[in-house]
C-alpha cells in the first residue's frame, strides 16, 4: 500500500547533484512533484519532493540521499495510507 510523504532536502555540496539526481529518477515512477530553490546567499540549495510510494520505496529514497556527502535529508508522512 502506498503513502504519501514530503522529503526536504538540503544540499549543502552543490557538487552533489548529479547523484541527487540520479537518484530522484530512479524512484522518478512516485514523485508527484519537486520543487529545488537555490539558495545562493547561504550557498546552499533547498529541495521538496512530494512522493507516494511504499513505504519501503519512500525510506529507501529518503536514507540513500542521506548518505550522500553534504546532503541532508527528512522525511514526513501522512497519515492516510
Amino acid at each position: 500500500m502506498n503513502r504519501l510523504a514530503l522529503i526536504g532536502i538540503i544540499v549543502e555540496e552543490l557538487e552533489q547533484s548529479e547523484k541527487i539526481n540520479e537518484l530522484l529518477h530512479e524512484y522518478g515512477r512516485y514523485i508527484v512533484g519537486r520543487m529545488g530553490i537555490p539558495y545562493r546567499e547561504r550557498g546552499v540549495s533547498v529541495i521538496s519532493i512530494v512522493i507516494d510510494a511504499p513505504n519501503d520505496a519512500i525510506n529507501s529514497l529518503s536514507g540513500k540521499l542521506g548518505k550522500i556527502e553534504g546532503v541532508k535529508a527528512k522525511t514526513m508522512f501522512t497519515k492516510m495510507e
